[in-house]
């Protein structure tokens, strides 16, 4: 190899490891800037109403004679029948549930032969509605109906009205991108107060969204909550 050539294959090593240093130095740089990050967490919580509402009516009888204990239960259920229909529910809305008897006589903790009434009986009915206000208000009046002897159970927790929201897809895109600009304006925030920039997105976690009443007493509106967190890089 001529002095020339040996000349040319130095400079071009020289220049390729400059080149490769420059890289490696940028890389770097790069890697340490993606490794410093924040996490933020960012919020959407808004109010809604319920769009359908479940109400049973559950009513109880007793008596020592099971096919009138049957008859009693057939006209009670008919009587509120008519007590919904006058209030505006249509038949579609309104079911009818199989009744359930015990026989106290027949357990084995049932009180022998001390027992008043041998057969016990309830029964429900199940309003379901998209008319959530009109149910309300018709909740109320159904206390009318004690006058017909109709006996209406305790509010337990299988009776008590349920109030459902079920429009969370129809809202989930705006939630998500509130979330999202909440979490930004912290992160920003976080960046100016040490001295950096906010860099791209890292990572993010679109969180889970729930959904429950606003309160004991406002069980038909809906508190839907979602928080987002979100890894930003940090640049000097």
């Amino acid at each position: 190899m001529t002095k020339s050539s040996a000349a040319i294959v130095g400079v071009g090593l020289i220049a390729a490891l400059g080149l490769l240093g420059a890289q490696l130095s940028d890389a770097l740089i790069a890697f340490k800037t993606w490794d410093r990050v924040v996490t933020v967490k960012g919020l959407s919580e808004r109010e809604y109403p319920a769009d359908h509402v479940i109400w049973p009516i559950q009513y109880t009888e007793a008596s020592n004679d099971l096919p009138a204990l049957y008859r009693t239960l057939e006209g009670h259920a008919a009587t509120i029948k008519a007590f919904l229909t006058e209030h505006g529910v249509n038949g579609g809305e309104v079911t009818v549930n199989q009744p359930e008897v015990t026989d106290k006589l027949a357990q084995q903790y049932g009180g022998g032969e001390n027992v008043k009434y041998r057969y016990r009986a309830s029964q429900t009915i199940t309003v379901y509605s998209d008319d959530v206000e009109k149910v309300r208000a018709i909740m109320p009046a159904i206390t009318d109906l004690l006058k017909e002897g109709i006996v209406f159970s305790a509010q337990q927790w299988d009776t008590k009205p349920q109030f459902v929201f079920s429009r969370l897809n129809d809202v989930k895109p705006e939630m998500i991108e509130e979330a999202t600009v909440n979490a930004r304006e912290v992160a920003e925030k976080f960046a100016r107060d040490s001295q950096s920039q906010l860099g791209k997105i890292k990572r993010a976690n679109q969180g889970q969204f729930s959904i429950s009443d606003r309160d004991g007493h406002h069980p038909y509106i809906k508190k839907v909550r979602v928080v987002s967190t979100i890894e930003y890089t940090l640049i000097d």
